[in-house]
């Protein structure tokens, strides 16, 4: 948002307040429609939102202060302060205004009547902060009207702008001084530096998003100047939304889009990821302790006669008794409880990479996916459309299978977590989980061989009939169809809790319960 000199602020001094461009640009909202499941039983509904330009924040802020001005009978510039102080919420500021105007002005800085006059005098003005002499063309006030030259506020405001998002208001320099203003208006007056202006209005613009609390968000998205208006979703427990910048996240808790597993499943994956626990547990399952000096040590060789580098002891890797009259090592024992934690913690371990490798691999392959995909739109879509004498236009099913292939890779993805935290004692539903994994797992195999692999002959081949290609379009476009409709079942069976497992275990439970009744013979 950026107020030129002309159609900004303008000194108070002139009765001029126009704050608002004369002929705002009107913006174009990025409407975004999801359609997500529309089963009763799903948890998500179809949601719709808002993909915010940093202008259309802009505009929303016009409109706010337009209002506030025009209903409280109040400058622009007031207005600004009024709803920076009650976090851009009009009604809020309306009520609080009526209710006690003179209590608002207090509280806020918002002087009625100048402490200092200076209309009598056109020359011969102190600086308050230099002490030089100038003319009343060459000072600026604020309500208060403590003469600063504009030399001095240029350096007072810049040094506020630096700070932080707290240059917002301003308020005069003197100490025991209570007056505010906002500070666009001295940004527009007194501020050449582009620079310094730019940053002042990211401050601005970011303000009223940061203060809408869960209504607006920015994309978490690394130099991302996207807003997401979600207000329409506000009934929705958790749900994806997608950036124009291509990022997807959840709106609920920021991290990347994990439908169909919840945020707290994510929340306790990642952090389990990050867990120093882990590291205690690979040290338990993977090495032994020095029997002297008690310094853990990594077995690297397959003798398992040991020597500790630290004190130089030497002992027997599987018993730990000394190498010095070593015998019996191969005696069971029994009763070594330390060797129970530790063939536990190595199950546990196992248990925990099983998931996360096939986590990781799956969000590896999304990415390469996604740069398969700019690689086949920016470049090998011209070259196929040239060899195969058909429009770019015929050839979307390619990118659809792209598409689907990355959206598949990230829901896969997730689904590895939701099986870590599947309790292993619900053999059922276990059972149930992973045949539906599998089978979308293999459906995507399959798509992302033939996308990956089956295209490239066409694209850098060109002795291909179009009747190959044509079986080709078929299969591609079948199997994208196909896998679609695995991962739409995979989702809806975890979205529901696994839902049809327990519905069939009850009424199994049921039929098992009712008393055996005998038939009579017939004579």
């Amino acid at each position: 948002m950026d107020y030129s000199d002309e159609d900004g602020m303008v000194d108070t001094d002139s009765g001029e307040e126009s704050l608002l461009s004369d002929n705002p640009v009107d913006s174009d909202y990025e409407f975004t429609d999801q359609d997500m499941d529309n089963a009763s039983t799903s948890k998500r509904s179809q949601i719709s939102y808002l993909v915010l330009k940093e202008e259309d924040v802009s505009k929303h802020q016009r409109t706010d202060i337009e209002q506030v001005s025009t209903v409280l009978s109040i400058s622009q510039v007031e207005s600004i302060v009024l709803l920076l102080h009650y976090q851009w919420n009009v009604s809020k500021v309306e009520d609080e205004w009526f209710t006690g105007e003179e209590k608002v002005r207090e509280l806020v800085g918002m002087l009625k009547e100048p402490v200092v006059d200076l209309n009598d005098r056109e020359v011969n003005i102190e600086c308050g902060i230099c002490f030089d002499s100038y003319t009343q063309k060459e000072v600026t006030t604020l309500s208060c009207g403590h003469p600063y030259c504009n030399v001095c506020w240029t350096g007072y405001i810049t040094t506020t702008i630096n700070d932080g998002p707290g240059c917002l208001t301003v308020k005069c320099p003197e100490p025991s001084c209570s007056a505010v203003t906002a500070c666009q208006y001295m940004v527009d007056k007194v501020i050449t530096d582009k620079e310094h202006k730019e940053k002042y209005y990211r401050y601005f613009v970011r303000s009223y998003v940061e203060a809408s609390g869960n209504k607006i968000k920015w994309c978490p998205s690394p130099g991302c100047e996207y807003a997401i208006d979600f207000a329409s979703g506000s009934g929705s427990e958790h749900y994806d939304v997608s950036c124009l910048c291509s990022y997807e996240f959840c709106w609920n808790c920021g991290e990347d889009a994990h439908r169909p597993v919840d945020c707290e499943t994510v929340s306790k994956w990642i952090s389990k990821n990050t867990d120093v626990s882990e590291n205690t547990n690979w040290i338990l399952a993977n090495t032994k302790p020095c029997p002297n000096c008690k310094r853990q040590i990594e077995k690297s060789m397959g003798c398992n006669h040991m020597g500790c580098s630290i004190c130089k002891h030497r002992f027997c890797w599987n018993c730990l008794g000394p190498m010095k009259g070593h015998k019996n090592c191969h005696k069971f024992k029994g009763g070594n409880e330390t060797n129970v934690k530790r063939k536990r913690a190595k199950r546990a371990i196992d248990r925990y990479m099983h998931y996360y490798e096939r986590w990781a691999s799956n969000q590896s392959s999304r990415l390469i996916a996604m740069a398969d995909l700019k690689k086949l739109q920016s470049v090998q879509l011209k070259w196929l459309s040239i060899r195969q004498c058909t429009t770019e236009s015929q050839l979307q099913f390619t990118v659809e299978a792209w598409r689907q292939i990355i959206e598949c890779r990230r829901v896969l993805k997730w689904t590895y977590a939701y099986g870590y935290y599947l309790p292993e004692e619900e053999q059922t539903k276990k059972q149930f989980f992973e045949y539906l994994q599998g089978e979308a797992e293999a459906g995507l195999e399959r798509l992302h061989h033939c996308a990956e692999e089956e295209l490239k002959h066409f694209v850098f081949k060109t002795q291909d009939s179009s009747k190959n290609f044509g079986d080709f379009r078929r299969k591609l476009t079948g199997l994208t169809e196909a896998t679609k409709t695995y991962f739409e079942n995979l989702v809806k069976a975890l979205e529901n809790g696994l839902a049809d497992v327990a519905l069939s275990e009850s009424s199994k439970s049921k039929t098992k319960s009712k008393p055996a009744t005998k038939r009579r013979k017939l004579k």
